[in-house]
């Protein structure tokens, strides 16, 4: 690993305020032309003692605003010092595991996993009309019924329609000839190209897509498509549990991917990162940006620093064998799980490599579920309530919910 490597917490401290000293400071300096400041000391009081022990606080209060894109050369020269260690962290996800080749993504820390999968159908949806002289209503999105929710909302922001491929109610995977058939039925509406979202650990379910099956129907059907796959829950996690991922750069078909650090990065909310290959990102530059230096290649355009300061700390803190280690834990008791709910006949969902297990609905009732904060696929009318094992969900908080299932499965046995 050449930019993941564990650190000591000094030596994360000494790069983080090495950093802010690279920024500009707005007391110490006569900068006058930029609308923006450290956070209001009349609130925050920023001579507080314990902030010289605080990285990521004092990031905060010195408030850097990372607008742009920083892996493209140019960025705003008043907050380099942080911007560098964006580059860092985007070249350890991309890079180190995402297994993409040195310098050859480009990316940004987003405002999390939603922002970051829009981020990717505006870059496709402009990338076809540039490219195939395409109209929107010859694009479509393609992606599985069990895809997070933010691939409507970028249908529905980016005007082009949206197909969803049918999974299968219990192992939660595509059909082949399924795909087909869809792919077909939009080429009937007039549908040339293709912008495909590939599953990395679905939000509901864990279950990953077998990413084969979108390429070889699609290039049966002799369709251009580009490929962006939603690691949103899954890109910090799968890569660790399954050594033989093909949905990260190493797939030639994969052009972008989106990571999102408020899951089980434990980072802030609002941090997500997006990630793609060298040579695209410019199909989403703001032009009309020409005061912020280098313009603007993002949706969200300014955003703070504190977040990629964040990610970053908590990479370094553990490194990468101490972040394997943690992904193998949280699997064991996960494995754990599984075993308590066979033991009990229970029905389930979970993918071998995932921390999410989801159980049928009608062995748990909707007061047990609402005890135990269980999410449900349908608040109106569940089929499946899941269990995400975190950093918190430890045995002991298991068990309770465990005996529960399984008194509750010997009462129906015994009726």
């Amino acid at each position: 690993m050449k930019y993941w490597k564990k650190l000591s917490q000094e030596e994360i401290k000494d790069r983080v305020f090495g950093a802010l000293s690279e920024n500009i400071n707005f007391n110490e300096s006569n900068i006058l032309g930029i609308p923006g400041s450290n956070l209001d000391e009349k609130v925050f009081y920023q001579d507080a003692p314990f902030l010289k022990d605080a990285p990521f606080l004092s990031t905060l209060v010195y408030n850097p605003n990372h607008i742009g894109c920083h892996t493209l050369g140019t960025s705003e020269h008043f907050f380099k010092g942080t911007q560098q260690i964006e580059q860092e962290l985007i070249k350890i996800c991309a890079e180190e595991i995402l297994k993409g080749k040195p310098n050859g993504q480009d990316g940004y820390v987003a405002s999390g996993g939603t922002e970051a999968n829009m981020q990717a159908i505006w870059i496709y949806r402009n990338y076809f009309r540039a490219e195939y002289k395409a109209t929107n209503d010859q694009i479509c999105i393609l992606c599985s019924e069990d895809s997070h929710y933010s691939m409507a909302k970028a249908a529905n922001v980016f005007n082009v329609d949206i197909a969803f491929a049918k999974t299968d109610e219990n192992t939660r995977q595509l059909d082949v000839q399924q795909i087909s058939e869809l792919i077909d039925e939009q080429k009937s509406k007039g549908k040339k190209y293709f912008i495909v979202v590939a599953n990395m650990m679905t939000t509901m379910f864990g279950s990953v897509d077998n990413v084969d099956i979108y390429v070889e129907a699609l290039q049966a059907a002799d369709c251009p498509f580009k490929l962006h796959v939603d690691g949103a829950y899954g890109g910090f996690f799968y890569p660790f549990s399954n050594s033989g991922c093909k949905l990260d750069f190493s797939n030639p078909h994969v052009t972008s991917v989106t990571l999102d650090a408020h899951k089980m990065v434990q980072a802030p909310y609002g941090t997500g990162l997006f990630l793609i290959r060298k040579d695209y990102i410019h199909y989403a530059n703001t032009k009309e940006a020409s005061y912020v230096e280098g313009e603007d290649f993002t949706l969200i355009g300014s955003r703070s620093g504190a977040n990629a300061v964040a990610v970053w700390m908590i990479l370094m803190k553990y490194g990468p064998y101490g972040w394997k280690e943690k992904i193998l834990i949280l699997l064991n008791r996960a494995n754990w799980v599984i075993k308590q709910l066979e033991e009990a006949n229970i029905e389930y969902y979970r993918n071998a490599d995932s921390n999410i297990i989801t159980i049928k609905s009608k062995y748990l009732t909707a007061e047990i579920a609402d005890r135990y904060g269980l999410v449900p696929d349908n608040h109106h009318k569940p089929r499946w309530y899941k269990i995400v094992i975190m950093e918190h969900v430890i045995i002991e908080k298991l068990l309770p919910l465990i005996n529960e299932l399984k008194a509750l499965s010997e009462d129906s046995l015994a009726v």
